[in-house]
């Protein structure tokens, strides 16, 4: 009776087992056959523009939209280049040219701008974070990759190029000509507040901008501050590592962000406690033209509850990102790899939202999201972002005393 019970246990085992495999195999089949599904979707779609669309379409057009709009769906700032396009795009890169200071991503496929450097052209023409670009001499940015506009924006210095620009605040396209010259980062700037606050002012984290913001902290620390404000609007040049070592200069110890893709091996970030310059409370302010390096600094400094954020959601560009060359030569430039917050957030996706959501005196311009709630009246020329972080920090000072 044992014996003929343990036949049967066996049996129904193995039954089990069979099928787990099968269902295993299926899925693993299914998971491989997903992608062709979805371009057999594509393929008919575009059997059924070649036959029924009211004329007879530019298929090349076509494919180059498809492409873009797919790219432009998982990564603003991806593109896809030409062979051409992209032989021009490594000859800029290797030898760099003037440019007129704009920060672009894509928005329903033309050109956002992201932010522009102080001082740039692009600045003092009044372009900022959420104007469209319509067409550059000319040229229609529809589906242009984004890395190539960017080459139609450099040029020889003192020459001159000309884009249409879409804005909120000037609902008509108007025409814009804009001087290229070589870029110049803002520096660092830092100062004294009232009731012994210091005040640092970082518009980029290229050019050694987290060396800059430690030696205005070493600065303002022979003033004897009882807290810190970090300004980091519009920060949006600044590589990962840059960003990190900023975070570092606040952060003695744990986990500041890592870096994970699906063929990138995670990758964890420590802050190092030899690098750390100050403990004093601490609060940042944020708007949607802070990216890249600065938004990973915030990203670390929140989840650790090092400092509180105000201001606005940040843009959200935190990504590894490589050349991929095609088999034509041409070529796409994709985010590889994703650098994540202590907690697990992946910036590029979320962006960086403040415990003190404010939005700046000028209109917003972000038309597809909600606008945080809107500030007290704040009497003309004041800056009520830094009023209420002057605000905040005394919250975290108190309570750090108490």
């Amino acid at each position: 009776m044992y014996k003929r019970l343990r036949i049967i246990v066996v049996a129904v085992s193995l039954c089990l087992l069979a099928l787990a495999v099968t269902g295993a195999a299926l899925d693993k089949k299914a998971a491989r056959e997903a992608p062709y599904r979805q371009l057999a979707v594509y393929t008919e779609v575009l059997s059924r523009i070649k036959s029924d669309y009211v004329e007879e379409p530019n298929l090349a057009n076509v494919t180059l939209g498809a492409v873009n709009g797919l790219l432009e769906s998982i990564d603003p700032f991806a593109s896809y280049l030409s062979a051409k396009q992209y032989q021009e795009y490594l000859k800029q890169r290797d030898t760099p040219r003037a440019g007129v200071g704009l920060i672009l991503s894509k928005k329903f496929g033309y050109l956002g701008v992201v932010t522009a450097l102080t001082g740039s052209s692009a600045a003092q023409s009044g372009l900022s974070t959420g104007d469209m670009i319509e067409a550059i001499n000319g040229v229609s940015t529809r589906d242009m990759p984004l890395a190539y506009a960017d080459v139609l924006l450099h040029g020889q210095a003192g020459s001159t190029v000309e884009i249409s620009v879409l804005s909120v605040r000037q609902p008509e396209s108007k025409k814009i000509t804009l001087a290229r010259a070589m870029v110049r980062y803002p520096p660092v700037t830092h100062r004294m507040l009232e009731e012994q606050v210091g005040y640092i002012r970082a518009e980029s984290l290229l050019a050694g901008g987290a060396t800059q913001v430690a030696a205005a902290l070493a600065e303002l620390h022979k003033q004897n501050p009882v807290g810190i404000i970090l300004d980091l609007r519009r920060c949006s040049t600044g590589k990962p590592e840059d960003g990190l070592a900023l975070a570092n200069l606040f952060l003695d110890k744990g986990l500041l962000a890592y870096l994970q893709g699906q063929k990138v091996a995670r990758r964890n970030f420590e802050a190092d406690p030899a690098r750390t310059l100050t403990r004093l409370p601490l609060v940042l302010i944020t708007n949607r033209g802070t990216a890249a390096g600065a938004e990973i600094a915030a990203a670390a400094l929140l989840d650790r509850q090092r400092a509180d954020i105000v201001g606005e959601r940040t843009y959200g560009d935190a990504a590894l990102r490589q050349a991929i060359t095609l088999e034509d030569g041409s070529a796409i430039i994709l985010a590889v790899a994703k650098y994540y917050s202590p907690n697990g957030k992946a910036i590029q996706d979320t962006g960086v939202t403040p415990t003190a959501a404010m939005v700046e005196s000028e209109p917003v311009t972000e038309i597809e999201e909600e606008a945080p709630p809107e500030p007290p009246a704040a009497r003309p020329g004041e800056d009520n972002l830094l009023r209420k972080a002057l605000e905040v920090l005394r919250e975290r000072i108190r309570k750090t005393a108490s």
